[in-house]
């Protein structure tokens, strides 16, 4: 699940090393300087990914990798 994301993530990023160095506590904003324009891309192309659909209160906790993934598992149940 962490290796899908990282590469869902990966066009958007502007610090590489905290991108190199990604886990689940790794912000998206904070440590990868993904601007929030990026952040929606991001959350568009997770839905694509999982063929889910991550409302706005969701997509609003999206803020780090491990949220992520908890919401995108809790959507794939």
């Amino acid at each position: 699940m962490i290796l899908k994301l990282k590469g869902i993530v990966k066009p958007y990023i502007q610090d590489q090393e905290a991108f190199d160095h990604l886990n689940e506590e790794t912000d998206f904003i904070n440590d990868l300087k993904v601007n929030s324009a990026n952040l929606v891309d991001i959350v568009l192309d997770v839905e694509d990914e999982f063929d889910i659909e991550i409302d706005n209160e969701s997509m609003e906790q999206m803020l780090n990798v491990k949220k992520a993934i908890e919401i995108i598992q809790t959507k794939l149940q």
